[in-house]
C-alpha cells in the first residue's frame, strides 16, 4: 500500500496538478467561508420564509419568472455544499451544524408553503408543480453537472457562475410542491416533489465532496478514509440512479406512446384531415384517449380501429373518445363552424368541472375552494366534513350521487377514516354479505391513506389480504394480526 500511494503520488498529471491548482486554492479561507454560510442564522431563516413564499406562488400563478427569483435566493445551497465538504474532510461538527440547518430550513419551508396553500383560494395542480413530481434520472445529472460548476466557482472564486447554478438547480420549488402536496392531501404531489428534493440534495452534496477532494481538501486523511468515501459516493449514487433510470424508461414510454397514438388516429382519415386537440391519460385503467379530429369525411368505425391497433401496438387497454369534426375543403364557413364546435367542447369542460365542484362541495359539506379539480385528467378530488352516525357506506353512496351524469369524469369523495367493516366467511369462502363488505373496505382504502390491520383467522385474514393486494392497496399498509375469530376484521391503522 505505501508503494502504490508513493507511485501515485509522483504521477506527473498528479504533481502538475497539485502545483497548478491545488497549491493555488486558499483551502482555510474557503473551508472559514463555508462555516460562516452554511450554518444556522437569523439571516438564513429570513430568506428560508422569502425564497419559500416566492416558490409557492410561482408554483400556483404559474410562472417561469417567479420560481426563477426563488431559486436566485437559493438559502438551501450554502448548507449542502457545507454538507459536502464536511463530508470530504470529514468534519463531524460542520456535518452536524449544516445538517442541522438544512433540515430545519426544509421543515421551515414545506411548513410556510403548506400553510399558505391552506389559505389560499388557489388550490389547483398547475404544469409547474407537476412538472416537479416525477424526477428522473435526466434530473440527477442536471445536479451533478450543475454541483461541478457550483464548486468550482465556490473554489475558484468564480461569483458570477453562482447564479447559473443557483437556477440550474432548483432546490425550494421542490420543497414548495410537498408543501402543496401536504395542504391538498396529494401525497403523489408531496412524494415526487420530495423525492426529486432528494435526489438534488443528495447529488449536490456528495458531487461537492468529490470536488473539495479533487482541490486537496482532506489530504490529511488515510487511504482507508478515502476509500470509505469513495464507497459512500458510488453505493449512493447508484441507489439514486437506478429508480430514477426507470422513472426515465417510463416517461419515454409514455412520449413514444403518445407519438404512436397520434399517428394511428391520423391514419383513420384522410390526409386531409387534422388533430386539433389529443390528451392522453397513462394513469387511468383503462387508458384513456381522447382527440378531436377536423376531417373532410365521416370515419365510421374510427374509434373501433384506433382502440384494436393501439391495444396491439402497446400491449393496454384503451378507452378511445374521437370527436369528428367535419370540415370542407377551402370552406371557411365550416371552418368557422369547427371553431365554435371547439369552442363549445372547451366550455362544456369548464361546466362538468364546475358541476364536479359544486356537488362534491355539497356531498363533503365544505366550500367549493376546498375541492381539487386536475381538468387535465377530468378528476374532482374533495376530503368529506364528519357527519354525526355516517358510515363509510354512506360516504360511498354521497360520491356515486354526485357522480351520476357526469360521464368521463371521476368525482372522489375521501371519507373520514369511520369503522371498517366485518367480512364474513362461509366455510372457506366468503358470504355474499362478506364480498359486499369487502368491496367497500376497497374503496375506503383507495382514499384513506392509513395502514389497516386484518385480525382473524389466518387462512382467511390471508384471503382478505390476497384480494386487498390485488385491488392495487400497497403491502406496505397491511397488517396481518390473525386470531381465532370465525370472521375477518378490519380496522384503521392511526400513525404513531
Amino acid at each position: 500500500m505505501t508503494n502504490k500511494t508513493y507511485a501515485v503520488s509522483r504521477n506527473p498529471l498528479w504533481v502538475s496538478w497539485r502545483e497548478r491548482s491545488i497549491a493555488t486554492v486558499d483551502h482555510d479561507a474557503i473551508l472559514r467561508r463555508i462555516v460562516e454560510e452554511s450554518g444556522w442564522s437569523p439571516r438564513y431563516v429570513f430568506m428560508t420564509v422569502i425564497s419559500a413564499g416566492i416558490a409557492i406562488l410561482g408554483l400556483l400563478l404559474p410562472s417561469s419568472a417567479v420560481l426563477i427569483g426563488a431559486m436566485l435566493l437559493s438559502p438551501l445551497m450554502m448548507p449542502i455544499i457545507g454538507l459536502g465538504f464536511a463530508l470530504a474532510t470529514l468534519d463531524f461538527a460542520e456535518m452536524r451544524a449544516s445538517g442541522f440547518a438544512l433540515a430545519v430550513g426544509a421543515v421551515i419551508a414545506i411548513a410556510f408553503t403548506a400553510l399558505f396553500v391552506l389559505v389560499s383560494p388557489v388550490q389547483t395542480v398547475t404544469t409547474e408543480i407537476a412538472a416537479r413530481t416525477r424526477p428522473n434520472l435526466f434530473d440527477l445529472l442536471v445536479a451533478f453537472f450543475s454541483a461541478l460548476a457550483g464548486g468550482y466557482a465556490l473554489i475558484r472564486g468564480r461569483g458570477e457562475t453562482v447564479v447559473g447554478v443557483a437556477i440550474a438547480i432548483a432546490l425550494m420549488p421542490p420543497l414548495a410542491a410537498v408543501g402543496f402536496g401536504i395542504a391538498t392531501w396529494n401525497w403523489t404531489i408531496a412524494g415526487g416533489a420530495f423525492l426529486l428534493f432528494m435526489t438534488n440534495t443528495v447529488t449536490i452534496t456528495l458531487t461537492a465532496a468529490f470536488m473539495a477532494r479533487l482541490y486537496g481538501f482532506g489530504s490529511h486523511l488515510t487511504p482507508a478514509h478515502t476509500r470509505l468515501q469513495s464507497i459512500v459516493m458510488v453505493v449512493c449514487m447508484t441507489a439514486l440512479s437506478v429508480p430514477l433510470a426507470l422513472t426515465l424508461r417510463h416517461i419515454a414510454w409514455e412520449t413514444l406512446a403518445a407519438r404512436q397514438v397520434r399517428d394511428v388516429i391520423q391514419r383513420q382519415f384522410p390526409q386531409t384531415a387534422r388533430i386539433s386537440d389529443l390528451e392522453t391519460d397513462f394513469n387511468r385503467q383503462p387508458m384513456r384517449v381522447v382527440a378531436t379530429v377536423l376531417t373532410p369525411t365521416y370515419a365510421k368505425d374510427a374509434e373501433r380501429d384506433t382502440a384494436t391497433s393501439l391495444r396491439d401496438a402497446l400491449q393496454r387497454e384503451l378507452d378511445v373518445t374521437i370527436d369528428q369534426i367535419q370540415v370542407g375543403a377551402g370552406n371557411s364557413e365550416a371552418a368557422q363552424v369547427a371553431a365554435a364546435q371547439s369552442r363549445e367542447r372547451t366550455q362544456s369542460l369548464e361546466r362538468f368541472a364546475t358541476t364536479a365542484v359544486d356537488r362534491l362541495a355539497l356531498v363533503a359539506g365544505v366550500s367549493s375552494d376546498a375541492v381539487l379539480v386536475d381538468r387535465g385528467r377530468r378528476q374532482a378530488t374533495v376530503a368529506a366534513e364528519p357527519l354525526t352516525g355516517a358510515s363509510l357506506d354512506l360516504y360511498r353512496q354521497l360520491e356515486r350521487r354526485a357522480s351520476a351524469g357526469l360521464e368521463g369524469w371521476t368525482l372522489v369523495l375521501t371519507p373520514p377514516p369511520a369503522p371498517l367493516p366485518v367480512i364474513g366467511f362461509s366455510g372457506e369462502a366468503l358470504t355474499q354479505q362478506g364480498a359486499a363488505d369487502l368491496d367497500l373496505a376497497v374503496w375506503a382504502a383507495r382514499r384513506v391513506p392509513l395502514g389497516i390491520t386484518i385480525t382473524g383467522q389466518a387462512a382467511r385474514a390471508e384471503m382478505v389480504r390476497e384480494i386487498l393486494r390485488a385491488q392495487q392497496i400497497p403491502d406496505q399498509r397491511l397488517l396481518m394480526a390473525p386470531n381465532g375469530d370465525a370472521d375477518v376484521r378490519l380496522s384503521w391503522r392511526l400513525p404513531d
